[in-house]
């Protein structure tokens, strides 16, 4: 355990910080980059130290940063240069090891064990990966220099910006331990909640806990969390080119404006599922079981799902199952805002199957033809070249292209595969199992209901 050396470095402010080395006349100013009003994704993405210090939080609305900072600048995000220094900052880490994880677009943990013998020790390593982002690339970063991914990952937290932290076994004691719960990685307002109802308030009351009682409390999660107060993390750096295996694999959006009947619903449902049936079919995967998520304008969330009496890849049969999911159990006391689907309970797509006398078929062969046709086209003259003409038309979904990036890296490093290397920015739900950590607490709140219905695929569609 004492012999690793492990980095955690995240870019201070990536977004704001990379908009204000573009445009030079946002020095020392409040910046906040945001999304689109007009498509109902008017948050605050990313804030500079100033417009933080003024109260401007990520995920606030548009119109109360404004409130919080007058004087606030909102810049539209530009995710193609948020890649591209992304990446530049990724070659920089590579000059120093090849085991690089990144966790999200601006952070990204190093393993530099092996390189202390030639690069100098951890910390001379950390001052000059920080020395040469900002000379180089005009941009800051915070790192944390630990034995293991959680201490580095708070390390990198505790001091910003431009700043590197150190956390050894002889001290995580005196600096972890007193600082709150909250602060250590995948610890959410939920767990938080729940530790605070049983006076455990800090990392160092985790650590003293029985970790029997953790679990009781709060599952494995709770072992987890345990076994990170106490420095014994022992999840390892994963290469820079190692790919997760797909646990799932879905699409999500936010409508430009409410979903008022099950048509509009079925169109965004199925325009999400051709999406999900294109990336199982590059990895030549299926789904047993459909998920759909829906947000009506209250803000609030309900999530159902649906299994499959047989595998499958095919974009109709993902979003009939979804749609049939929604039919049956959502009660229209509100309007819809936002809709997502997933496909979960994957396996390959020519693994063996056990089939009945009532299934036919011939026709999913037929289907699974036509729908190899449709991608052949695609792949050669692009996603928009053939469509289903229940897609046609309005379907209050953001077309500008405005929201469209690929992530770098293992969080994502799936996607990239695609053949025209750009994808739209939406909820990504691609789980991958790299993580330190695989449970996280969320507030989210989540009902259940049952409402009995049906739904025609052939009626719906107008097209199978």
């Amino acid at each position: 355990m004492q012999n690793h050396a492990i980095l955690h470095s995240d870019l201070n402010c990536f977004y704001a910080s990379v908009e204000t080395m573009l445009d030079p006349s946002l020095r020392g100013k409040a910046v906040a980059v945001c999304g689109c009003t007009e498509d109902r994704h008017g948050i605050v993405l990313a804030k500079s130290e100033l417009a933080k210090k003024a109260g401007v939080k990520t995920g606030m609305v548009n119109w109360e940063a404004k409130q919080c900072c007058r004087d606030l600048i909102i810049i539209p995000p530009q995710y193609d240069q948020y890649l591209k220094y992304s990446k530049l900052t990724q070659a920089i880490y590579q000059r120093y090891t090849d085991m690089v994880e990144p966790f999200g677009m601006d952070e990204c943990w190093l393993d530099v064990t092996g390189s202390r013998y030639v690069c100098g020790d951890a910390r001379m390593i950390a001052e000059n990966i920080r020395r040469s982002v900002k000379e180089e690339l005009g941009l800051t970063v915070s790192i944390g220099v630990s034995f293991n991914k959680v201490f580095a990952k708070l390390g990198s937290d505790l001091k910003k910006p431009d700043a590197i932290t150190e956390i050894s076994p002889e001290s995580y004691k005196e600096k972890v331990w007193p600082l709150p719960c909250s602060d250590m990685i995948y610890c959410g307002p939920a767990t938080t909640k729940k530790l605070a109802q049983y006076g455990i308030h800090t990392i160092g009351d985790v650590a003293a806990c029985d970790p029997l009682f953790l679990k009781g409390l709060l599952g494995v999660n709770g072992l987890a969390l345990w076994t990170y107060a106490n420095g014994r993390d022992h999840s390892r750096v994963m290469h820079k080119d190692f790919v997760s295996p797909v646990k799932s694999v879905g699409h999500g959006i936010t409508c430009v404006s409410d979903l008022e009947n099950e048509e509009e619903v079925w169109k965004v449902i199925f325009a999400l599922s051709q999406d999900i049936g294109h990336r199982l079919r590059l990895h030549n995967l299926a789904t047993r079981t459909v998920q759909v998520h829906v947000r009506g304008n209250d803000l609030f969330g309900s999530q159902y799902q649906c299994k499959l009496p047989l595998k499958t890849q095919l974009p109709s049969e993902i979003a009939a199952a979804a749609f049939r999911s929604f039919k049956e159990r959502y009660s229209w006391s509100t309007k819809v805002r936002a809709v997502s689907v997933r496909a979960i309970e994957l396996s390959p797509k020519d693994s063996a199957e056990q089939l009945t006398l009532f299934d036919n078929v011939q026709h999913r062969m037929a289907m699974e033809k036509v729908q190899d046709a449709v991608e052949d086209i695609r792949g050669r003259f692009g996603k928009s070249a053939i469509t289903y003409a229940c897609l046609m038309g309005d379907l209050k979904m953001a077309t500008d292209g405005r929201d469209k990036v690929k992530m770098p890296g293992l969080m994502n490093s799936i996607l990239n595969r695609r053949r025209d290397g750009r994808r739209r920015h939406r909820f990504l739900l691609i789980r991958s199992s790299a993580r330190p950590l695989q449970t996280r607490s969320t507030g989210f709140r989540r009902r259940s209901r049952c409402w009995p219905s049906a739904w025609n695929l052939t009626s719906a569609s107008g097209t199978i």
